[in-house]
């Protein structure tokens, strides 16, 4: 399957995520993106180094205090460890999780719920970490 295959059809075609991305690991490029949603490079580097702190260091405590940002939108981290982050705005959120290879980044909207959307990315996570991504 191919990478927009699974932005596609695992993420957004689950009825649970309204956008999402798949970016390499690294957080220099971006692998699958649905129509019209990015992770900017300074998004994606800002991303990767909250990841690495798993869940502690400068990096975390920025995101708590400034929130993270995606597609140009600023979210508030209400939660961070060692594989994922969790943010929110109002009643939309993203759900981010690292893989060996690759970090998801599935984005929620207003009508659909917080833990459909968390399962259905680390659900696509915890499938592709065990296929060696």
């Amino acid at each position: 399957m191919s990478w927009q295959a699974y932005v596609d059809s695992s993420l957004v075609g689950s009825g649970h995520i309204e956008k999402g991305a798949i970016i390499s690991a690294a957080g220099d490029s971006t692998w699958a993106a649905t129509s019209g949603f990015t992770v900017k490079p300074d998004e994606a580097k800002e991303i990767v180094a909250i990841l690495e702190g798993g869940g502690k260091g400068p990096a975390v405590d920025k995101a708590f205090s400034e929130g993270i940002h995606v597609d140009g939108e600023r979210y508030v981290a209400f939660n961070v460890e060692d594989r994922h982050i969790y943010g929110r705005k109002g009643r939309t959120g993203v759900i981010i999780v690292k893989t060996k290879q690759a970090i998801l980044v599935g984005k929620y909207g207003e009508g659909q719920q917080a833990g459909n959307a968390t399962t259905t990315v680390e659900a696509l996570a915890d499938y592709l970490i065990k296929s060696g991504y």
